[in-house]
């Protein structure tokens, strides 16, 4: 079957452990350890790393500190350091510290967007306006993401309808890529395909990437399916850092390790080298006091 698909010859990794990853981390980690988790990864090869978040600290206290990591970190030519900004606010604090690039979220899902900002979809997508302008004035990039496209912990299954028009949204504002975040880890191959197929005829492939969570052990088998829709753009977390908050017990991001992994034994090139990468994960959970939820750096020991 491999021998028909014409797969990717490289793949660009998303880093998203110290933002998406650490926000959903229960222990705290210090300042410090952040500046150098960041550091770590991209001496492992890692060139975009979404560094911190700056959304309010009664929201999410993990990232209250984004700002200081990113005017602590020793900067490499050539790496994309992102910030996740919900608002003009937090665009503008992001361009204080010095952040490459920015990003938006919004939701396929109605139930979800109002339970997670408090709005609807379209309210979502107009807020972004302000931000999407002074982006545009500042020469800076905006990446968008879309929650819940294979599911819902509040509406159950996503139709691909809807994410294609979220999605579309955010294209036409300016974002320059979706990134499609499978939030609770409910999909399968069989789903994957399905939405792939409403959204790569329109969208194209080049403009999306995938963010699997791996809450059901479905998330390599998902990225399989992108990569045979020419998909080159994948998020992970190194260590799989940060639980699924809607599945009590189950894992969160999928693992940077795990991913490399895979696309190593393709053939795909991604610049990470896969050893240095283990020992920063590993470096990373003793100091968080957990075991990573990566299953290569588990059969390394």
């Amino acid at each position: 079957m491999s021998a028909s698909l014409n797969y990717p010859k490289a793949v660009s990794i998303v880093e998203v452990g110290p933002r998406d990853g650490l926000q959903n981390e229960s222990a705290p980690l210090s300042t410090g350890d952040k500046v150098a988790l960041v550091e770590g990864l991209v001496d492992a090869g890692l060139r975009y790393v979404e560094t911190g978040s700056f959304v309010n600290p009664r929201w999410i206290p993990q990232m209250a500190d984004s700002g200081d990591v990113f005017q602590q970190i020793a900067r490499v030519p050539d790496v994309t350091y992102a910030a996740l900004t919900p608002n003009l606010k937090g665009f503008d604090r992001a361009m204080d510290a010095g952040a490459s690039e920015v990003a938006v979220f919004a939701a396929a899902s109605e139930s979800f967007s109002q339970r997670n900002i408090n709005c609807s979809i379209s309210e979502s997508i107009e807020r972004f306006l302000p931000v999407m302008e002074a982006a545009k004035t500042s020469g800076v990039k905006v990446r968008g993401y879309v929650s819940c496209v294979l599911g819902c912990p509040y509406e159950g299954e996503i139709a691909p309808a809807a994410v294609l028009k979220v999605s579309q949204a955010l294209l036409d504002m300016g974002c320059y890529e979706i990134s499609l975040g499978d939030t609770i880890g409910t999909g399968t191959p069989g789903s994957m395909d399905t939405l792939l197929n409403a959204l790569v005829p329109s969208l194209t492939a080049g403009r999306l990437a995938l963010h699997c969570h791996n809450s059901y052990g479905q998330a390599l088998a998902n990225l399989l399916v992108g990569l045979q829709y020419g998909i080159r753009r994948i998020d992970s977390s190194v260590a799989g850092l940060g639980g699924c908050p809607y599945a009590t017990g189950a894992s969160g991001n999928v693992a940077t390790e795990d991913v490399v992994y895979m696309l190593q034994g393709m053939g795909i090139q991604t610049g990470v080298n896969l050893n240095a990468l283990v020992n920063v994960g590993t470096d990373c959970c003793k100091k968080l006091g957990r075991e990573t939820q990566s299953a290569v750096a588990k059969a390394r020991g």
